[in-house]
C-alpha cells in the first residue's frame, strides 16, 4: 500500500499483535543498482536486525521488470539481511504498469519466471524469496501459469491477491480462484484480499484452503484485526465482527503515529497522513468519524499535536 503502510504505520500496527511478518512498499527497479540508503529509506527497520519494534520479521519488497537488474538489486539488498524479498507482480497503478510493473506483467508468465529465478539465482540460499501477483491483468486467463511459473522458478510462497487490474479494488474478491491455483501448485499460497472482519477471514481461509493470510485494508481500518484473528484461533474468543481494539487504544496508537510522522514528513504534510489513517479508520470506529470531521480542515501541525494531547489514551 504505497503511500499509507510505511514503516511508521508498520512499527504502529505490529505493536497491536497477532500479525506474523510484514512487507514493506515496493521499491522500483529500472536500470541501475540501488544504493544502501534506498533500501534503509522504505525499510529502516534492516538496521534492527529486519524487524519492527515489536519484534515482527519485515521482507522487503521489489518491484521491476529486468530480471537482471533486479538480480543485482536483490544481490545489494541481501548485504543489508532482510528477513526476506518479496517480488510484486500486483500492483495495478496505471503509472506503474506503463513503465512495465506490477501486475501488467502477468501477461507474460515466462518473464515473471525469469525475473523469480534470477533474483533466486543472486541472494543466499537461507534469505526466502516470494511473491505478490494478482489474478491476472485484464482477466485471469493466465493465472495458472504464473502461478507455475513462480514456483518453477523456486520462490519459497506466493501471495496471491484474488482479483485482476482490471477489478482494481471492487468487492468482490474472488477467493475460489485461488483454491483454483492452489491445485496447480504446491508452492505455499497466501490468500489476500477483502478481509475486514474475523468473518471474512474464517470464510476466505474456507474457501480457499489457505491457512496463512494477508492483510492490507482491513488492518489499517482496524489495527486489532489480526489479534482478534489470532484469539479466535487459539479459542479465546468467539466473537467474529466486533473490534478487538478499543478506542482508547487507537487514539494511543495514533499519538505513537504522530511521533513516528514528526520524524520523517515534512511538516507541511504531517496533517494529511494523520487524516488519511483516519479515513480508513473511519470505517470500523464512529469515533473515528468524529475525529476527522473536527480535524478535516486542520493543517498547522502544531494544532493537529494540541488535538492529539488532548485525547485519553491508553497505552499499548
Amino acid at each position: 500500500m504505497e503511500g499509507l503502510l510505511d514503516h511508521t504505520l508498520r512499527d504502529v500496527l505490529t505493536r497491536v499483535g497477532g500479525v506474523d511478518l510484514c512487507v514493506t512498499e515496493f521499491i522500483r527497479v529500472t536500470n541501475t543498482v540501488l544504493p544502501r540508503r534506498a533500501f534503509i529509506r522504505v525499510a529502516p527497520e534492516l538496521l534492527n536486525n529486519s524487524r519492527t519494534a515489536a519484534g515482527v520479521p519485515v521482507r522487503v519488497q521489489l518491484l521491476g521488470s529486468d530480471p537482471f537488474c533486479l538480480a543485482d538489486n536483490a544481490a545489494a539488498l541481501a548485504e543489508l539481511a532482510p528477513h526476506g524479498i518479496d517480488l510484486n507482480f500486483g500492483c495495478p497503478a496505471k503509472t506503474v504498469n506503463q513503465h512495465r510493473g506490477g501486475a501488467v506483467l502477468l501477461d507474460e508468465p515466462e518473464l515473471v519466471g525469469q525475473i523469480v529465478a534470477a533474483v533466486r539465482r543472486a541472494v543466499p540460499a537461507h534469505i526466502p524469496v516470494s511473491a505478490k501477483m494478482r489474478l491476472g491483468y485484464n482477466d485471469d486467463r493466465r493465472a495458472e501459469d504464473c502461478a507455475q511459473a513462480i514456483e518453477g522458478a523456486g520462490a519459497s510462497d506466493l501471495v496471491v491477491h484474488a482479483r485482476t487490474k482490471a477489478h482494481g479494488y471492487r468487492p468482490p474478491a474472488y477467493w475460489d480462484r485461488i483454491a483454483d491455483l492452489r491445485q496447480h501448485v504446491r508452492l505455499p499460497m497466501v490468500a489476500n484480499g477483502e478481509i475486514w472482519t474475523v468473518a471474512d477471514a474464517l470464510r476466505c481461509r474456507e474457501v480457499t484452503g489457505c491457512d496463512r493470510l494477508m492483510i492490507g485494508r482491513g488492518m489499517v481500518s482496524d489495527p486489532g484485526l489480526a489479534l482478534a484473528i489470532a484469539r479466535h484461533d487459539a479459542g479465546l474468543s468467539d466473537a467474529v465482527d466486533s473490534r478487538a481494539v478499543p478506542w482508547a487504544v487507537i487514539a494511543g496508537l495514533m499519538q505513537l503515529f504522530w511521533v513516528g510522522v514528526s520524524r520523517r514528513v515534512a511538516p507541511r504534510h504531517r496533517s494529511g497522513r494523520l487524516k488519511q489513517w483516519l479515513n480508513y479508520l473511519r470505517k470500523v470506529y464512529p469515533e473515528a468519524q468524529q475525529a476527522f470531521d473536527e480535524l478535516r480542515l486542520i493543517h498547522d501541525p502544531a494544532l493537529m499535536a494540541q488535538w492529539l494531547a488532548r485525547q485519553d489514551v491508553v497505552a499499548v
